[in-house]
């Protein structure tokens, strides 16, 4: 019951109408992500300062490898994240072990200023100690957002496809003839309609079919009825009915 409070499957609709599932990912999974980050990390940090420490210290001193090792350091701490997020897999080595990856919110990869923005927005998430801030951000958001990821836009879910969910409303049309005669573009508007309407939420078909009221002659579902029938018509004009209405 808790994991399926922390991991939910959210909706989200894109600017042209289509609405998208994505399973994001909540604070449990998303700590223990992190956690193996931290060794990775570690393990890297300690395998390149013994590689410098090796190589390099006798040639430019022991003063000038320290210098470089705290060099090394500050880089991998403000860009591991930003190097992993912003490539072609979006995710670092301890999120792909937990099968997760950082998108945008409109489903598309996360860009280069958007994963420099979400981590370097750490130090605040991380206060006052150990993320604490990040957590509460986690817990109260809709999306499992850290502070980070609602400044750039940005959410973590899971790599595994969400389930497909079928539109909730059943418009069981009958063809009828438009009213009124219709251009060639109209009735090309009418049968994009009939072909993305099922990829769009219901609230974006019933608020496109209530524009056209002036053809319909009815809003709600009544409308969306009258306006699938249309364009199912001039897709299909049936034998008994009328003439098809005359280009303009």
């Amino acid at each position: 019951m808790a994991a399926s409070r922390l991991d939910t499957l959210q909706s989200v609709e894109l600017a042209d109408g289509v609405e998208i599932q994505l399973r994001v990912a909540g604070p449990a999974v998303r700590s223990t992500a992190w956690l193996l980050d931290l060794l990775v990390f570690l393990l890297a940090l300690v395998l390149l300062e013994l590689a410098l420490a090796y190589t390099l210290a006798k040639a430019i001193g022991e003063d000038m490898t320290q210098g470089l090792m705290m060099l090394v350091m500050f880089v991998m701490n403000w860009f591991y994240n930003v190097a992993f997020e912003s490539s072609s897999r979006g995710c670092t080595p301890g999120q792909k072990w937990m099968k997760l990856r950082v998108i945008s919110l409109n489903g598309g990869p996360v860009t280069i200023s958007q994963a420099i923005l979400r981590n370097f927005l750490r130090v605040i998430d991380f206060m006052p100690f150990l993320y604490l801030t990040g957590f509460l951000s986690c817990l109260f958001t809709k999306r499992f957002q850290r502070l980070g990821d609602l400044v750039a836009g940005t959410v973590m879910v899971y790599t595994d496809p969400p389930p497909v969910t079928l539109p909730k409303t059943h418009v069981n049309a009958e063809r009828r003839a438009p009213p009124i005669p219709l251009s060639r573009e109209e009735q090309a508007a009418l049968q994009q309609f009939l072909e993305r309407a099922p990829n769009w939420s219901d609230e974006r078909r019933l608020e496109l079919s209530g524009i056209l009221q002036p053809l319909t002659g009815a809003v709600g579902m009544e409308g969306l009825h009258r306006l699938v029938g249309m364009a199912m018509w001039i897709q299909e004009p049936e034998a008994e009915a009328p003439s098809p209405p005359p280009f303009r």
